[in-house]
């Protein structure tokens, strides 16, 4: 894990647990819950900073154009989810022609219920006001507190079956990694 930011929670997650759900925010402003926006379908969720993050916005174009078609030919959804407010999200939205749904978790709900929020240290946020960046004014509930990128696939039920977190910012779960930890669901399932 990079010095730059410290983890809120002590562990991660596992999968067979229930997936959490929080009351989220569309980009045009309105209320949901990651449950309705799920509905009853397996969902791959994608947690990313926001739409500031150069490295977010590189994994994000590639999933609508890799992995999007591919989960949407299997009836899996594709939604993504980061802290900032509703108006960040209609940016990356649209920036990004994504056709997923892409959702603000405004407290982080989420986030901390998986075990995945970061805080950045006293002198990462300093160098990254330096560089006029302020992530407190980017998020929704004021902090600069941010999910380790991470993509987890949710069942139909509801229950985490794989998560990959990433405690180095720069780096992303790949289209194809997400592609065959389905292909593995799905043969495990068939064994039951």
């Amino acid at each position: 894990m990079s010095n730059s930011v410290r983890p809120v929670a002590s562990a991660y997650a596992v999968p067979g647990t229930p997936f959490p759900d929080a009351v989220t925010l569309r980009a045009d402003g309105s209320q949901t819950t990651l449950a309705a926006e799920r509905g009853h379908r397996t969902t791959v969720v994608v947690f990313y900073r926001g739409t500031w993050c150069p490295y977010c916005n590189t994994a994000l174009r590639s999933y609508q154009q890799v992995l999007f078609p591919e989960l949407q030919s299997r009836g899996i959804s594709l939604i993504a989810v980061s802290p900032q407010h509703p108006d960040g999200s209609l940016s990356m939205s649209e920036k990004q022609s994504l056709d997923f749904p892409v959702l603000s978790d405004p407290g982080n709900s989420l986030a901390r219920a998986l075990g995945i929020l970061t805080r950045p240290t006293d002198d990462a946020l300093a160098q990254q006001r330096e560089r006029g960046l302020h992530v407190e004014e980017h998020n929704a509930d004021g902090t600069a507190d941010l999910p380790m990128p991470t993509t987890a696939i949710v069942t139909a039920d509801g229950t985490l079956a794989w998560i990959d977190v990433h405690p180095d910012h720069t780096t992303r779960t790949e289209p194809a990694q997400i592609l065959r930890a389905l292909a593995d669901l799905e043969v495990e399932a068939t064994r039951k």
